[in-house]
């Protein structure tokens, strides 16, 4: 093996390693944000039934309940907006795994002399660089709602 073959196969697998720790990541985070999300929707609850079942209340307090429902549903649609930036996060993952993955297979059609390919094997290789380009093309897609999402935030 030559030495940047051993260096290009390092490389890969240690970009392969940061993408499955990147997605366990965003896993662990999905999660916490689902146990959030069940805990604000008790408290929503509790505060629900405090204003309709406390009629005798003062307004100040009834204010002060409705206000803390006012933060619990901003809380709750950070939440969602996090949870949409990361399964667009997740979708970019799958997608550059898949990128490279298509990446190696079009490496070994394009590394075999030419006069010993046969016409199944150019077959094949047009066919992994149509799906290589429908993967770019898709993630190119992510970005660019990710880059609409933020603007319509700002």
């Amino acid at each position: 093996y030559p030495t940047w073959k051993r260096t290009l196969t390092r490389r890969a697998r240690e970009a392969q390693m940061k993408r499955f720790c990147k997605a366990q990541a965003i896993q662990r985070r999905l999660e916490e944000i689902e146990v959030t999300f069940r805990e604000l929707e008790q408290k929503g609850i509790k505060l629900e039934k405090l204003l309709r079942d406390e009629e005798g209340s003062p307004a100040a307090q009834k204010t002060q309940w409705m206000n803390k429902l006012l933060y619990l549903v901003q809380k709750k649609n950070s939440l969602m907006s996090e949870e949409s930036d990361l399964m667009i996060a997740v979708q970019e993952l799958k997608l550059e795994e898949q990128q490279w993955q298509l990446d190696q297979k079009l490496r070994c059609y394009m590394n075999r002399e030419e006069s010993l390919k046969t016409p199944e094997d150019r077959a094949a290789e047009q066919k992994i660089l149509v799906q290589l380009l429908e993967v770019v093309n898709k993630r190119n897609v992510l970005i660019h709602i990710q880059e609409e999402k933020r603007l319509s935030e700002l």
